[in-house]
């Protein structure tokens, strides 16, 4: 069967982090690209970490129902799961892991139901989530309060994903999702 593996966090999380631990360790996973509308960041290629579209691209692909799930993230920002990954990724034998944001993970779940695996990643406060997006750097003191804002509407969700995960010591979290993602695979 078809199975698919949704992560999803609010940003500076350590989201990114676990999903590359299991895509390292586990090879019968396959990552779902995401497409946006943002710019990529430095050393950011588009088919690696994204599908980099402008905005009519992104559009003209939502009218032509080419999205499982898309959504204006942040204001002016556009991400979306493109059905055409998915269908790749099963092709090749894989379990589709997403990395996604919260409203998307529960779209996603909500089509494949019990073939999906939905896995919130908390940090331990908002506090040490606002600490970990400051070392981070990529946005400016407006982008960050955004940032946060939404992280608590977010943390707001958490008990509607089938497993929570509190990422407070990296490597126990790591382990954590592995053993998770193991039994749910092959089971």
């Amino acid at each position: 069967m078809n199975k698919v593996i949704i992560f999803s966090a609010p940003s500076g999380s350590g989201k990114t982090t676990v999903v590359n631990h299991l895509l390292n360790v586990i090879p019968e996973l396959g990552f779902s690209i995401s497409a946006t509308t943002r710019k990529p960041r430095i050393n950011e290629e588009n088919g690696r970490e994204y599908y980099f579209l402008d905005e009519n691209d992104f559009n003209t692909k939502v009218a032509n129902n080419e999205f499982l799930e898309h959504e204006e993230v942040y204001k002016g920002i556009q991400y979306g799961t493109l059905k055409s990954e998915v269908e790749r990724l099963w092709s090749l034998g894989k379990t589709v892991v997403f990395d996604v944001d919260v409203l998307g993970g529960m779209n996603i779940k909500k089509q494949y139901g019990d073939a999906a695996l939905s896995v919130f990643l908390r940090p331990p406060s908002i506090e040490i989530l606002m600490e970990r997006l400051k070392k981070r750097s990529t946005e400016v003191e407006h982008q960050l309060n955004m940032r946060i804002e939404k992280a608590q509407e977010e943390l707001k969700y958490e008990n509607k994903y089938d497993v929570v995960i509190i990422n407070d010591h990296l490597n126990l979290a790591l382990t954590e999702a592995e053993m998770i993602v193991k039994i749910f695979i092959y089971s």
